[in-house]
């Protein structure tokens, strides 16, 4: 008999990383966990998802606490970003997974008479969820209960750029879950390189469509399946027919929550030019209500979550010295304190084309402003890039709105609204191409997590009259058969 397969060590990590010995035993540990967990059923499920919604729910005020700690996030944005999503996301999973978890019947064709086809969906198996920094609770724990739902395993690497809550995590799933279930690792980019050397069934990855290509191409090593949520850049329309004071009030809020480190954040604005100057006028003035009237009171708000290091504070003020040295006016903001890791709300105009911030995800407070005349210049600059993973149309004229709809690419759109599609459990949430690959929330995750399994159960199997020899009589029967049933 042949000694069972062992899973390669990885290299040593770096002072202060996991031991690797662990983190191959928790991997190895989860394959016989995944095999009894393929036949568990709902309620089983239900159970583990009930455990970690119960501990997240009670590690609320450490989690608020940590995400202070790592980049001063106000706590209603904890709340509703962080603590709320993963809440609803277990509750709807627990409410109706019997559904998600039910066989799909299928018709047949009469060629197919005397026999049933159905498809079941099973558990991948062995999981891991690779998540950002941005909302790294949200972004781990979701996906976690999507694939509990389904019936896997997982392990969970989260962002070392946000050590206390990672950390919290860690003390939510090592006092939830044995590691042979689930398993969550902290450490650095050395970390995620030996986590994708190992055969896992499936990755769920978020963060930036460079890093979704390794990891994609980390997948393709093993045949891995992969659900990849990226980024771009979201464009914003706000067409002449706009309601503008409720366009400004929420662009100001979708914007600059998270200090613009949001992947579906408005990342430029388009509005059209017979609107434009009472548009800015009301964006401006909502600025103001909300942060703060001048430099030192923007400062100042518990409102506004810093920037998370100063290495990405480095890369926003470099796109915005880039901007201004290239002719681009700041029409609020501009305040820079490096040193505080702060860059202030910021709304720039006449940003060139050629300007660095036109071209790479800002993931951060600034926001440029395009004024345009004809919506078909709109739709060629946004068909020109890549496909975003957001797109936000304002206008009360629905052919116009139509128009937009029917003529670009995204992985979803809100009308009248920005970010909320990310918020609504019913829909698939997910980019396409550049930005992402597969969808997410409620049912469409949970099938991410599964194998849809096809199933065909004969008790009359007519497809044997073709069986070979190839007489004469099976010829005429196959010659009515693309005549009558093809």
């Amino acid at each position: 008999m042949n000694a069972p397969q062992q899973t390669p060590v990885p290299a040593v990590f770096a002072n202060g990383a996991p031991d690797a010995q662990a983190l191959v035993a928790a991997f190895d540990a989860q394959k016989t966990t995944a095999l009894r967990w393929r036949s568990s059923t709902a309620d089983e499920r239900i159970a583990r998802i009930r455990k970690l919604r119960d501990a997240v729910q009670a590690a609320a005020p450490a989690i608020r606490a940590a995400a202070a700690a790592d980049f001063r996030k106000p706590e209603v944005e904890v709340d509703l970003t962080e603590i709320f999503t993963v809440i609803s996301e277990a509750n709807m999973a627990m409410r109706r997974l019997k559904r998600w978890m039910r066989p799909t019947r299928v018709g047949f064709s009469p060629l197919m008479a005397g026999t049933s086809g159905r498809i079941e969906y099973q558990a991948r198996g062995r999981c891991l969820i690779i998540s950002p920094w941005n909302y790294p609770v949200n972004l781990s724990f979701c996906p976690l209960v999507l694939a509990l739902a389904a019936g896997n395993t997982a392990i969970i690497k989260p962002s070392e750029m946000t050590p206390h809550l990672s950390a919290e995590m860690q003390k939510i799933i090592d006092a939830t879950f044995p590691p042979d279930e689930v398993a969550l690792f902290q450490g650095d980019a050395e970390i995620s390189k030996a986590l994708l050397d190992l055969p896992f069934d499936h990755i769920f990855f978020t963060g930036a469509p460079a890093l979704g290509k390794v990891v994609m191409a980390a997948a393709s090593r093993h045949l891995t399946s992969v659900t990849l949520e990226l980024g771009g850049k979201s464009p914003t329309i706000i067409d002449a027919s706009a309601d503008l004071k409720a366009a400004a009030h929420n662009v100001c809020w979708s914007k600059f929550m998270n200090n613009g480190q949001t992947c579906i954040a408005p990342d430029h604005l388009f509005v059209h030019e017979s609107v434009a100057d009472k548009f800015m006028d009301l964006l401006r003035e909502r600025l103001g209500q909300v942060f703060g009237q001048d430099d030192e009171a923007r400062f100042r708000s518990p409102d506004l979550a810093r920037i998370v290091n100063g290495r990405h504070t480095a890369r926003v003020r470099r796109l915005l010295d880039d901007a201004r040295e290239r002719g681009a006016t700041v029409v609020a903001g501009g305040d820079v304190r490096e040193e505080q890791c702060y860059i202030s709300p910021t709304l720039l105009e006449g940003v060139p084309a050629d300007a660095a911030v036109m071209h790479e995800e800002i993931f951060g407070p600034l926001l440029p402003v395009i004024r345009f005349g004809e919506l078909d210049e709109v739709i060629d600059r946004i068909n020109a890039g890549e496909k975003p993973l957001a797109l936000y149309v304002w206008g009360q004229d629905r052919a116009r709105v139509r128009r937009v709809l029917d003529q670009t690419s995204s992985g979803g759109v809100c009308v009248n609204n920005t970010v909320v599609h990310a918020l609504h459990p019913l829909l698939p949430f997910g980019g396409v191409n550049n930005s992402g690959l597969g969808s997410t929330h409620g049912e469409f995750g949970f099938r991410a997590f599964s194998h849809a399994r096809a199933i065909a159960d004969t008790r009359i199997g007519l497809v044997k009259m073709f069986y070979p020899p190839y007489t004469a009589r099976v010829k005429r029967l196959i010659a009515l058969t693309l005549r009558w049933f093809a």
